[in-house]
């Protein structure tokens, strides 16, 4: 099957698969990685393979850029303790602990062994990022899952790279010895120079994109910026996964600076898309490459129990690092409620997903005499499946596990995400209300205009508090009236709404997602305006 026939079945196959998602009210990853697995079964169906540089080049940047563009620098901020420990630390530990658990259970040799721990020790942020848009989480607990899948992929490529260079030289003893300690020196090089990457190329975007007016242009310069971050990155021989992120996160702090309410609009619509296309082709790869892999194995009755095993270890050592951690921080800041729930939400978050599958299939196929690299085949299905497990179980039960620890969807409920949405409208309307009262004194805005918009923002705040206080009287609404002058005034108003919003987000009194939700909605309305002026 052709390359392009394959993409097209795979969209309408996501399509299909996310409204059946949507209506069964479970998370779409999952049931895309399961629609793959059954596809490559059914027999008669082309044996798909993946070119690496798919997956790492076409696919990876702009969803790794989408995924750093939401997590705001000042939630990072926040986290940037547990998020080393667990971006370094627990990388280094899951790694080892595979390597150490393939090599006993799956015989596989030293280097290899460690191949797959590499490839299976980070967590994935498209996929963290694609499950946790199905559950509410705190604002720390969501930056820290999120900030930890985004930096842990440095530590993960360098030890890939490393173990790649034991697995394929043969060194062992002294000498692998050596190139280990040379790690350390390569992760300052791929890390640091793929941060100085991504700043320049941030720089770049944020000046381009502040002259551009057409929102088409700005568009497509936004749509490019992840793979100009990822190529600098690559050409230059430092990590272009850290590029494209440290990009997302400098653009995405800066973009209610550099776009307009039409840009943005225009680019919440597109990037949706993409987003939904590149998301449904490779979570149903992944899982439309597993049956591939295995026949390409052959008869074994040694994956199973070795995949089960990997998968299993994974796991453990991931509950062993963060339950005695989150312990330990909510003692540090005298926190009285149990840190069970925080941490089992955390722990579960971590599946494995695109970055690893990218890795997996650039194993090289020969070692440096030009023999064939042993038990390749075993390695690569190991990792897949692992990724599979990981998309498929953690993914299908880390909402039902977020409700039970109380965290999951709650309305308005205080303290829930609904009654945080709920308290920001209606700190909007106030501001609104506040500015048309100082607009009110110019002698140049007629009353009737001022009393048709007064009316308006009573009747949203009467509206807000009732969402809050089921028992409070509703404002009246007055008809609909028109004035030359409405549309400026609106303007205004809005315009103070936005200063609201800003305030608000920038004291932490709402979240990311909270701030997003509401910025579209008065992007909505400056639309509206603009419409009924041509």
């Amino acid at each position: 099957m052709h390359s392009v026939e394959t993409v097209v079945v795979l969209v309408a196959l996501a399509t299909v698969v996310a409204a059946f998602a949507g209506r069964l009210r479970v998370p779409a990853p999952p049931l895309l990685v399961v629609a793959g697995l059954l596809a490559g079964l059914v027999p008669g169906v082309p044996q798909v393979h993946v070119p690496p540089s798919v997956v790492s080049l076409v696919v990876l940047p702009p969803l790794l850029y989408a995924a750093s563009e939401e997590l705001p620098w000042r939630d990072v901020r926040a986290v940037w303790r547990p998020v080393v420990i667990l971006a370094v630390g627990l990388v280094l530990a899951s790694a080892a602990a595979v390597a150490a658990v393939a090599g006993v259970v799956a015989g596989l040799p030293a280097a290899l062994a460690f191949v797959l721990g590499a490839v299976l020790a980070s967590t994935d942020p498209v996929a963290v990022s694609a499950l946790s848009r199905r559950i509410w989480l705190p604002a720390r607990i969501q930056a820290l899952v999120q900030a930890e899948s985004l930096f842990n992929d440095a530590t993960s490529l360098v030890l890939f790279q490393i173990a790649v260079s034991l697995a394929v030289s043969g060194t062992a003893g002294t000498a692998a010895a050596g190139l280990v300690l040379h790690g350390a020196g390569q992760f300052a090089v791929l890390a640091g120079g793929g941060v100085l990457a991504g700043l320049a190329v941030a720089a770049g975007a944020v000046l381009l994109r502040r002259g551009l007016t057409d929102p088409v242009l700005e568009t497509v310069a936004a749509l490019l910026t992840p793979y100009v971050a990822y190529l600098l990155g690559e050409t230059l021989h430092v990590s272009g996964v850290t590029a494209v992120i440290v990009a997302g996160l400098v653009i995405g702090a800066r973009r209610p600076r550099i776009t307009t309410a039409r840009t943005r609009l225009q680019l919440h619509s597109v990037y949706q898309t993409v987003i939904f296309v590149l998301e449904s082709v490779v979570f149903s790869l992944i899982g439309l490459q597993l049956p591939t892999l295995v026949r390409a194995l052959g008869p074994s009755e040694l994956w199973p129990t070795a995949a089960l095993a990997v998968t299993g270890t994974l796991i453990a050592v991931r509950v062993a690092w963060v339950f005695p951690l989150s312990a330990l921080a909510r003692r540090r800041r005298g926190a009285s409620r149990p840190a069970w729930p925080a941490a089992a939400v955390i722990s579960w978050a971590g599946a494995r997903g695109v970055v690893p599958l990218a890795a997996t299939l650039s194993i090289p196929l020969t070692t440096n005499a030009g023999t064939p690299l042993p038990q390749r085949d075993l390695v690569l299905v190991l990792a897949v499946t692992a990724i599979v497990i990981s998309l498929v179980v953690q993914g299908f039960t880390l909402e039902p596990l977020a409700r039970l620890a109380g965290f999951g969807p709650a309305g308005r409920d205080a303290g829930g995400p609904g009654h945080e949405e709920t308290i920001a409208r209606l700190r909007l309307a106030e501001a609104g209300l506040a500015r048309l009262d100082e607009l009110a004194g110019e002698d140049e805005v007629p009353d009737a205009v001022i009393d048709l918009l007064r009316a308006g923002l009573q009747t949203r705040v009467g509206t807000t508090r009732a969402d809050l206080d089921p028992g409070a009287p509703l404002a009246p609404e007055d008809p609909d009236r028109e004035s030359r002058t409405e549309p400026e005034i609106r303007r205004e108003l809005i315009a103070a709404e936005n200063a609201e919003l800003a305030r608000l987000f920038a004291d932490g009194t709402i979240t990311a997602v909270t701030r997003q939700r509401l910025q579209h909605g008065l992007d909505l309305e400056v639309a509206r305006l603009a419409e009924g002026q041509r």
